[in-house]
C-alpha cells in the first residue's frame, strides 16, 4: 500500500514534468532559431550548422554585440542571485524559477549570436528547475507529495529530458541523468528518466524533427578503424582530462561582479575577431565538428586549418567561462574530435563513457558497426583519464 501511494504521485509527475520539460526545450530551440535568424541571417541545420556566406564584419558584430547584451543581463541579474548548479539542486540548494529562466535564456542568446560555449546547459537547468518547482508545490498536497529521494531523481531526469528534447537524444537524456547526476542505477530510476526523457524528445521533435544532428552518413566502420580508436584513446583521455581540469579552474575563477563589464566583453571582442575569417569557432561549435566530419582530403593545409579551429575552440571556450560566461561544455568536447576523436574526447571530459557512447550514435545516427571502436576508444580513454586523476592525487 504504501509503495502505492509513493508511485502514483512519481508517475503522475514523470508524465508532466515530460510534457512541460519538453515543451521548455522546445521554447529554448525556438529563441535559439530566432536569435540566429536576426543577427546573423541564416537558419541552422545540419547542412548549414553556421552562416559562411555573410561578410566577416557581420559576424564580428554579432559576436560582440550578443556578449555586451549577455554581459549587461548577467551583470544585473547577479547582484542579488548566483547561478545554482544542477548538483546543488539535488543537494536541496534552491533554483530559483524566474531568475533560473532569465539565466538560461541568456545562455541561449549568447550561443545563438554566436558566442563560443555549448548551449545544452541552458535546457537542463530549466529542466531541474521546473522539476524542483513542482515537487516543493506539491507538497502542501498530501497525495501528491514526494519522498526526498523521489524529488532528486525528478530533478535528475528533468534535467536530462531537458537535454533529450532539444537534441532528440531520449537514450543519452537518460543515461546523462543515471551516469551523471543521479548515479544509481535501478528499475526506478531507469523508467522515470526514459519516460521523461521521451517524452520530451517527442515534443521536441515537433520542431526540430528526426534528422541526424551531425552528417556522417551510412558509413561503415572497418576493423582497420580499431588500431586508430586505441591509439586515439589514449591521446584524447589525456587531452579531455586537461580540458575537464581547464573548465574546473575557469569556473572556479570566473569573473562575478563589476570584473565581467570589461573581461566578457573583451573576450568576444576576440572571439568575434576570430569568427570573422574562422566561422566555425562560433556557437557550440557544431560547424567546427561538421567541418571535421566532411573533411576528406587530408593535406597539410586542411590539417593546419582543423589544429587551428581544435586549440582556437578550447581556448576560447574556456576563456568564455573565465570571463564571466554560462553555458556547457559537452558540444564543445564534440567540437574537439570528429565521431571516434569526438566521443573519447567527450568521455574524458565529462567523466561519462555510456552518455559519450550514446550521445555519438543518437546525434550522429551512426550505424552497428561503430560500436566496436568506439566501444574500445572510450573504455581506453576514460581509463587513461582516471589514472591521470588518481596519479595527480596521490601526488597531494
Amino acid at each position: 500500500m504504501k509503495e502505492t501511494q509513493e508511485n502514483i504521485p512519481l508517475a503522475i509527475a514523470t508524465v508532466i514534468l515530460g510534457i512541460v520539460v519538453g515543451f521548455s526545450s522546445l521554447v529554448l530551440s525556438a529563441i535559439l532559431d530566432l536569435t540566429e535568424h536576426y543577427f546573423l541571417n541564416f537558419n541552422e541545420t545540419n547542412k548549414i550548422p553556421v552562416n559562411i556566406s555573410i561578410f566577416p564584419i557581420h559576424r564580428f558584430a554579432s559576436v560582440l554585440i550578443g556578449g555586451i547584451i549577455a554581459t549587461i543581463i548577467w551583470y544585473f541579474l547577479q547582484r542579488h542571485y548566483h547561478p545554482v548548479s544542477i548538483k546543488n539542486a539535488l543537494n536541496g540548494k534552491e533554483m530559483p524559477l524566474r531568475k533560473t529562466f532569465i539565466h538560461v535564456v541568456t545562455q541561449i542568446f549568447f550561443v545563438g549570436t554566436g558566442n563560443s560555449i555549448g548551449r545544452e546547459l541552458a535546457p537542463r537547468e530549466a529542466g531541474a528547475a521546473i522539476a524542483q518547482k513542482w515537487s516543493r508545490t506539491l507538497d502542501s498536497y498530501r497525495w501528491l507529495r514526494l519522498n526526498g529521494e523521489d524529488k532528486r531523481l525528478l530533478i535528475a531526469a528533468a534535467a536530462g529530458a531537458g537535454f533529450a528534447g532539444v537534441y532528440i537524444a531520449p537514450i543519452t537524456g537518460t543515461v546523462f541523468c543515471l551516469e551523471i547526476l543521479y548515479r544509481r542505477i535501478n528499475a526506478r530510476s531507469v523508467s522515470v528518466s526514459l519516460i521523461m526523457s521521451v517524452i520530451a524528445t517527442m515534443i521536441g521533435s515537433i520542431l526540430k524533427g528526426f534528422e541526424p544532428y551531425y552528417i556522417v552518413g551510412s558509413r561503415d566502420f572497418s576493423l582497420l578503424s580499431v588500431p586508430l580508436a586505441i591509439v586515439l584513446g589514449l591521446i584524447l583521455g589525456i587531452t579531455g582530462t586537461w580540458f575537464k581540469q581547464g573548465v574546473k579552474a575557469a569556473s572556479s575563477k570566473r569573473a562575478t561582479g563589476k570584473n565581467i563589464f570589461w573581461q566578457l566583453p573583451l573576450l568576444s571582442f576576440a572571439a568575434g575577431a576570430i569568427a570573422a575569417f574562422y566561422p566555425q569557432i562560433m556557437g557550440n561549435g557544431r560547424g567546427l565538428a561538421q567541418l571535421a566530419m566532411n573533411t576528406t582530403t587530408v593535406n597539410s593545409q586542411v590539417l593546419g586549418a582543423l589544429l587551428f579551429g581544435l586549440v582556437a575552440k578550447v581556448v576560447v571556450t574556456l576563456f568564455t567561462i573565465k570571463c564571466g560566461g554560462y553555458g556547457g561544455t559537452l558540444t564543445p568536447s564534440i567540437a574537439a574530435g570528429a565521431v571516434i576523436g569526438a566521443s573519447l574526447f567527450l568521455a574524458a571530459s565529462q567523466q561519462a563513457p555510456l552518455m559519450a557512447l550514446f550521445m555519438l550514435f543518437e546525434v550522429c545516427h551512426l550505424n552497428f558497426t561503430a560500436f566496436l571502436p568506439l566501444g574500445i576508444g572510450v573504455a581506453i580513454s576514460i581509463g587513461v583519464s582516471k589514472w591521470l586523476q588518481e596519479a595527480k592525487a596521490s601526488t597531494k
